[in-house]
């Protein structure tokens, strides 16, 4: 399997992982104030999304999985040691291999994190998730958005339908992603909340409120701040644009944290 990637600058690295759906180009949305900063950035495209080839195994998309991923990406680095982070299952992924390899790890940035520790069992909720699939394997990126329901405000809706569009597009294997969407969402990242709080590592947790990214509450994002040992809580303002969906001032946000804490 191959992964596709990209790393630009000089520094400190830092890895950041996108969600599930999305491509790297959805981390940081093409910022390169990172890189300004004095960081080496790198993105990646999780496998089967993106440029990255499917799993051999078409149920190989668990979060031990992923964490497996990152730490062939740091290796490929030769990053001893690295912030990582990402968005959504990126930062699921981050926090998992946070907890399996402590020592690698100098700063974790958690992302809309939508996990609450606790096992995905409501038959709904996955059923929600396989329409997806089978929307997108039966009819490709027009089958996922008749089934796809983002729930947020009117404001934001036709953002987040234009934007999904175009993220479904960049993708080489619909097939691939329609195997990551029936797997990751039954995954367990890691087994109750309290687990965060062996996170030793500085953290900046990037919530949205729930008016436009009802998927990623604001409440659990809350709750992942409480929990980590040492960890800001940053959210955009009531009414604006989640801060999640500015790249440049995502960024900066990021740099200014690492800057103070890793």
């Amino acid at each position: 399997m191959t992964l596709a990637g990209e790393t630009v600058g000089d520094g400190p690295d830092v890895v950041l992982m996108h969600g599930l759906t999305a491509t790297r180009h959805y981390t940081v949305m093409g910022s390169k104030a990172l890189p300004r900063a004095g960081y080496r950035l790198t993105t990646f495209d999780a496998r089967g999304h993106g440029e990255s080839s499917p799993a051999a195994d078409r149920r190989a998309y668990e979060y031990r999985d992923l964490v497996d991923d990152l730490g062939a990406v740091l290796d490929h680095l030769g990053a001893d040691r690295a912030a990582i982070g990402g968005a959504s299952m990126g930062a699921h992924t981050a926090a998992a291999f946070a907890l399996a390899y402590p020592e690698r790890v100098s700063a974790l940035i958690a992302i809309t994190p939508a996990y609450d520790g606790d096992p995905r069992d409501d038959p709904d909720a996955l059923a929600d998730w396989d329409r997806l699939a089978d929307g997108l394997e039966r009819d490709g990126i027009d089958g996922f958005l008749a089934a796809y329901n983002p729930g947020a405000g009117e404001r934001f809706r036709e953002t987040i339908l234009t934007v999904t569009r175009q993220r479904l597009e960049r993708h080489r294997h619909l097939d691939a992603v329609a195997d990551a969407l029936r797997v990751v969402p039954r995954s367990l990242a890691f087994e109750g909340m309290e687990e965060l709080e062996a996170i030793a590592a500085p953290a900046l947790v990037v919530a949205s409120r729930d008016e436009a990214d009802p998927g990623h509450p604001l409440a659990v994002g809350q709750a992942w701040a409480e929990r980590l040992p040492d960890a800001r809580l940053a959210t955009e303002e009531e009414g604006r644009s989640p801060l999640a969906w500015q790249g440049a001032r995502l960024s900066k946000a990021i740099a200014e944290f690492l800057g103070e804490n890793a």
